[in-house]
């Protein structure tokens, strides 16, 4: 069987070593005579290959000692009203930028719970581009300044970060952690799904300075009380195995091959080759990002029709590229290349886009 060329927004790609080393080891996990999947989440092979994974986490990243590491299942989207829920007191404030679907959906769910002020909506631009992080003003007296660091649906990505002085910033990182190098000393709390670029779907990763938790009013349900899992290392209860299993085989593979910086220049690489195919072909591709916040990680364009734009996804398909059909709320393309996304399939969609206008065109 020939590999598909895979562009899905998530679960996304993973590399091929990796895929390897769970099918050789999932019936016999390390010689221990059971699958980990099947091992108890108390001790044992699990808890050593849990360790190991946030060991990796923070050595990668350069996570402050003062932060605590833990997953968590249920999805970053539960983040959306844990965040309020733990951080938003009702005498405070908090503010969201609205740069796309995902910060949007946090937001509504943060007005639920909470006093929320916009500090910026993209609906203007139709969320094509982002305020300039150097002119951004937080108000002091904010409980936390919130932002997604990369809005997988629109394609837009913070390049650098506003300086909150003293108001906690916390980030969605779900679509672009470990893509680039990230000074983690100043967020509060970054977190995000590992769908994108760190394993299977079903895990999400929380990274959070100590010192947030003693915001954390009493009287939360023990789940929903971040204090909770960072007292038990994200085992309070039983966690998604598998998916943190895939996590710790990926950050190992990240390692190996240079670590974050490394990532980045692939990154940087990867998402070049697209975006030249879309500003080299006279308008027959566009893409709707300002271009000082274009995606590394998901490239959106449209073809001058939606038919065109249908064709070819189609055609592209036929060649064994997958994922390209855009969010079905904003239509168009969409190819995501994620750091598990090898070179030579990118260089691939290059030249079918190149082929392909010049078809139509």
């Amino acid at each position: 069987m020939s590999r598909k060329k895979i562009f899905f927004a998530g679960p996304s790609v993973l590399p091929v070593e990796v895929l390897k080393e769970m099918q050789d080891q999932i019936f016999d996990y390390d010689n221990s005579g059971l699958s980990i999947i099947e091992a108890s989440h108390r001790g044992g092979a699990f808890d050593k290959l849990y360790h190991d994974c946030l060991d990796l986490m923070r050595e990668l990243l350069s996570i402050p000692d003062d932060y605590s590491v833990f997953f968590l299942g249920g999805g970053a989207t539960t983040q959306f009203a844990m965040i309020p829920m733990n951080f938003l007191p009702s005498n405070k404030t908090a503010d969201y930028v609205k740069s796309g679907s995902w910060s949007n959906k946090a937001c509504d769910d943060a007005q639920k719970l909470g006093n929320v002020r916009v500090s910026f909506d993209g609906k203007s631009s139709n969320y094509s581009t982002l305020p300039n992080p150097k002119t951004v003003i937080v108000p002091q007296d904010s409980a936390y300044y919130y932002l997604c660091s990369n809005e997988t649906i629109g394609g837009i990505e913070w390049q650098s970060w506003p300086e909150t002085g003293n108001v906690p910033l916390i980030a969605d990182m779900s679509s672009d952690i470990f893509s680039r190098p990230v000074p983690v000393e100043k967020f509060s709390m970054i977190y995000g799904g590992v769908q994108k670029n760190l394993g299977p779907a079903g895990a999400t990763f929380i990274i959070i300075r100590n010192d947030m938790l003693d915001r954390i009013p009493s009287g939360l349900p023990a789940y929903f009380d971040y204090r909770t899992h960072s007292k038990a290392d994200g085992l309070y209860n039983t966690p998604p195995v598998f998916s943190i299993w895939g996590v710790k085989l990926v950050l190992e593979w990240v390692k190996k091959l240079g670590g974050v910086s490394a990532m980045q220049e692939r990154a940087v690489v990867k998402s070049s080759l697209i975006y030249e195919a879309i500003d080299e072909s006279n308008g027959f591709y566009l893409s709707p990002v300002d271009s000082a916040y274009r995606s590394k990680m998901n490239i959106v364009f449209r073809l001058p029709t939606p038919e065109l734009d249908a064709e070819f996804v189609s055609e592209a398909q036929k060649l064994g590229m997958l994922g390209l059909k855009g969010h079905r709320s904003v239509g168009g393309c969409r190819a995501s290349v994620y750091n598990a996304l090898p070179k030579e399939d990118v260089v691939f969609i290059r030249d079918f886009m190149r082929s392909f206008a010049a078809d139509k065109s």
